[in-house]
C-alpha cells in the first residue's frame, strides 16, 4: 500500500526541536513534507501574508538521517506554510494528514486562538485535511518531548484510519514530562478562561519607552472535563475545534430585535 502524504507545520519556526521531533515520529508512518517559518511566529494566530512576497527555500540539513522528510524554510505565516505546501509545493498531490507543532507551550483553553501552531492544523481542516495540532506544556527550547512520542503516533494513525468530521482539527496538549508517566488521553471541552495581561514599561539605550507583555490565565470554569482539568491531572487533552465561530443561538435572539 502507498504511504500516506503527510504535511508538517509549526509556529516556533523550521529550527525548532518539537517540529523535529514531529517529522521523526511522522517519518515512521508515510512520506513527511514539512513546510515551517524560518523564523519564529508564536502567536501569530492565523495570519497570512497579503503585503510582502513569500519567499521559499529547501533546507538540506533538516533530518539527514531520514531519507522520506523533505523540509522547507518560509518567509510566512504558520497559515501561508500551509496553503503554500497545499498549492504549490504539492499541487494536485491529496495531502492525507497535516499535523502541526510540536509547540514548545500549551495551547490548551483560549491559547488556541492565538496559536500559530493550531492556526495552522485549522487551516488545513479549512481546505478539507485532516489535521491535528501538537502542543506541550514546557515553553522550553530544549523541551524534552520524548514522552510524547508514542502518543503522537497514535493519535495520528487513529485519524488516518477514521478521519474527521468536515471542518474539524483535534487540539492535543501534552503534560510537561515528569517521574509520574501519563495516565491516558481524555477527550475534553476548551477551558473558558481568560488571559490577564500587565504590560511592563521600559528603556531603550536611547532613553525611549517600550513595552513588554506578561500575564496569567485566569480560569474560573468549574464544570469539569476541560483540557486544563485533564493536563492537571497529567493526562493528554484532546479537544477537537472548528473555524466555524458562529453563535447559533445568539442568532436566534438577535432576529428578535429587527
Amino acid at each position: 500500500m502507498q504511504k500516506p502524504l503527510i504535511l508538517i507545520a509549526n509556529d516556533d519556526s523550521i529550527a525548532a526541536k518539537g517540529i523535529k521531533t514531529l517529522a521523526e515520529v511522522m517519518s515512521e508512518i508515510g512520506e513527511v513534507v514539512v513546510i515551517a517559518p524560518d523564523t519564529h511566529q508564536s502567536g501569530m494566530g492565523h495570519a497570512i501574508t497579503l503585503d510582502r512576497p513569500l519567499r521559499v527555500s529547501k533546507v538540506k540539513d533538516f533530518l539527514p538521517e531520514i531519507e522520506n522528510v523533505e523540509a522547507y524554510k518560509c518567509s510566512g505565516t504558520p497559515a501561508d506554510c500551509v496553503k503554500f505546501g497545499k498549492h504549490f509545493i504539492l499541487k494536485g498531490r491529496k495531502i492525507d494528514l497535516v499535523v502541526s507543532g510540536i509547540n514548545h507551550g500549551s495551547n490548551s483553553s483560549i491559547a488556541v486562538i492565538y496559536s500559530g501552531t493550531m492556526s495552522a492544523a485549522i487551516e488545513a481542516a479549512i481546505e478539507g485535511i485532516p489535521a491535528v495540532g501538537f502542543s506541550l506544556c514546557d515553553f522550553g527550547a530544549e523541551a524534552d518531548f520524548s514522552h510524547t512520542k508514542e502518543y503522537v503516533k497514535n493519535i495520528s494513525l487513529k485519524v488516518l484510519e477514521n478521519g474527521l468530521p468536515q471542518g474539524v482539527a483535534l487540539n492535543v496538549n501534552f503534560p510537561k514530562l515528569s517521574e509520574e508517566p501519563i495516565k491516558g488521553i481524555k477527550i475534553c471541552r476548551q477551558t473558558d478562561a481568560l488571559f490577564r495581561e500587565s504590560f511592563e514599561e521600559r528603556k531603550d539605550p536611547y532613553g525611549r519607552a517600550y513595552y513588554w507583555m506578561d500575564g496569567f490565565l485566569q480560569n474560573e470554569d468549574k464544570g469539569g472535563g476541560t483540557d486544563e482539568d485533564a493536563l492537571k491531572e497529567n493526562y493528554v487533552a484532546i479537544v477537537p475545534v472548528k473555524f466555524d465561530l458562529t453563535d447559533y443561538q445568539a442568532v436566534e435572539k438577535i432576529k428578535t430585535w429587527f
